[in-house]
């Protein structure tokens, strides 16, 4: 009977794209009820197997059947959706002018005639309701009015979202990577409530706890094909990252003591209005912390205004450098090369005669190539050759070979592999201990251990301030609902 096959079986694939073979010979079967969880380093492989199996990409080799029935040599993204794959891709695919209910009736054509908005706004809000609990989202926003997680959050609705169709099998390409702790939480419970319903989901995550805690199986890919595949009560945290072939990293140790500070050496400061004064001071790493959209990513643009020139209340004596999260919007220059978008920050210190010295130019993109691990073979290949995750780490090498003493960074981590994250907690620490001061605002709890002081926000100020020995789960979500609480 259809129920006892496979949702998707995937076997012998391979794809190339020039000279690269992104996979080569990749199997993956997914069973009804089943949450695989599929991980792997940037550039394994993962997004491209992704695309193939929702119709974005065709295979160059390899079979691909649903609940056995084999795909046809014209299948695609309408294909796909008949046999009830959704997608959740890591770069985000909703209309921005659109409202949320438009971006829903997008997925659902059938929804029409009068009142179609208001059929379609309630469709989504229903949705949003049963995976993110209270998230204030309503049909008639707009979504680029919606901060990163916040349409992270429609976006995954409107993925699970039915009407007189069946979803079968849902992608999840680092859904939790805006995500706060609570709304991830949310978003990997229903998971779970999904699959024991007997829908299917293939949960893709360089956040390895969230793996290890939700999926029934684990498939670990490495150069473009499969090198694991076992029942995820056989794995453990330093198993899958042998797998993935890494050295795992001790965890940062929690401090004791908080890094001492002087007024001599303090290169932020933010008056305090509603919340409490904000500073930063050479060679710290500063967290930004609470739940998601409390105004974090908004202080960190003034902060960048400032150093700008941008008249505000913030006071800064330095030059700063952004890495964004959200590198669609705001990171990447999509017509340039790999070799442009690192080499830009750092013009000034290039020009000899009123010229860009190449030899230099190439020089910076290099050193930052190797000592960051982006994967490509030639740097002057547009920026959107790379994976998701290696733009982010041209990003990382944009800022960090700028001239700029200060770095802010915008949840700069989504959708990087546990390997680039060891390196770049290593090279900011070292960078910071070089007397570079780092502003970072991040979703992630184990990044936070990485701060010297930590900022939480609610209402779009800080509310609490945390050393380094105080940041704990418990004490951020303490300060986020109620500052007096924070140990």
């Amino acid at each position: 009977m259809e129920h006892d096959l496979p949702v998707v079986d995937v076997h012998g694939v391979g794809k190339s794209f020039g000279a690269v073979n992104a996979l080569k010979d990749a199997h993956l079967v997914v069973q009804p009820g089943e949450c695989v969880g599929l991980v792997g380093h940037n550039g394994a492989g993962k997004s491209t197997l992704m695309n193939i199996l929702s119709g974005v990409l065709s295979p160059d080799s390899g079979t691909i059947s649903f609940a056995g029935q084999a795909t046809t040599p014209r299948y695609g993204v309408a294909e796909a959706k008949q046999f009830g794959l959704r997608c959740v891709f890591q770069e985000l695919s909703l209309c921005p002018n659109l409202t949320v209910g438009e971006n829903a009736r997008i997925t659902h054509p059938q929804i029409r005639g009068f009142g179609w908005r208001n059929q379609a706004s309630e469709l989504i809000t229903t949705w949003l309701d049963e995976i993110f609990p209270d998230s204030g989202i309503k049909g008639d926003d707009v979504v680029g009015d919606l901060t990163i997680a916040r349409r992270q959050m429609v976006e995954i609705s409107r993925a699970f979202s039915s009407l007189d169709e069946q979803v079968r099998l849902v992608i999840l390409d680092e859904p939790t990577s805006s995500l706060d702790k609570i709304s991830a939480d949310q978003l990997l419970a229903f998971v779970k409530k999904f699959t024991a319903q007997g829908g299917s989901v293939i949960l893709i995550s360089h956040m390895l706890r969230e793996v290890l805690g939700t999926s029934d199986r684990i498939v670990v890919m490495r150069d473009g094909t499969m090198v694991a595949d076992d029942a995820t009560a056989n794995f453990d945290r330093d198993r899958l990252v042998r797998e993935m072939g890494s050295v795992l990293a001790q965890d940062a140790e929690e401090s004791t003591t908080a890094k001492a500070r002087s007024d001599t050496n303090r290169v932020i400061h933010i008056p305090a209005t509603d919340g409490i004064e904000l500073d930063v001071f050479q060679g710290e790493i500063v967290g930004f912390a609470g739940i998601a959209g409390q105004g974090q990513t908004e202080k960190l643009i003034d902060i960048f205004d400032a150093s700008n020139g941008k008249a505000n209340a913030v006071q800064i004596d330095s030059e700063a450098a952004f890495v964004a999260g959200d590198r669609q919007a705001a990171g990447v220059f999509p017509g340039w090369s790999i070799e442009k978008n690192i080499s830009i920050a750092s013009v000034r210190t290039m020009v000899h005669r009123y010229l860009i010295d190449p030899v230099q130019e190439i020089g910076i993109s290099k050193e930052w190539k190797e000592r960051l691990g982006i994967r490509t073979d030639d740097l002057s290949n547009n920026i959107l050759s790379l994976s998701g995750g290696n733009q982010q780490k041209v990003l990382f090498a944009r800022a960090l070979g700028s001239p700029a003493q200060i770095v802010l960074m915008d949840d700069p981590m989504r959708g990087v592999d546990i390997g680039t994250k060891q390196d770049v907690y290593a090279i900011l620490k070292q960078e910071a201990e070089n007397g570079r001061s780092f502003v970072w605002y991040t979703t992630e709890m184990d990044e936070l251990k990485h701060c010297d002081y930590v900022y939480v926000f609610r209402d779009g100020e800080a509310v609490a301030e945390l050393p380094s020995h105080k940041v704990t789960e418990a004490n951020i979500l303490n300060a986020s609902f109620d500052p007096a609480t924070a140990a």
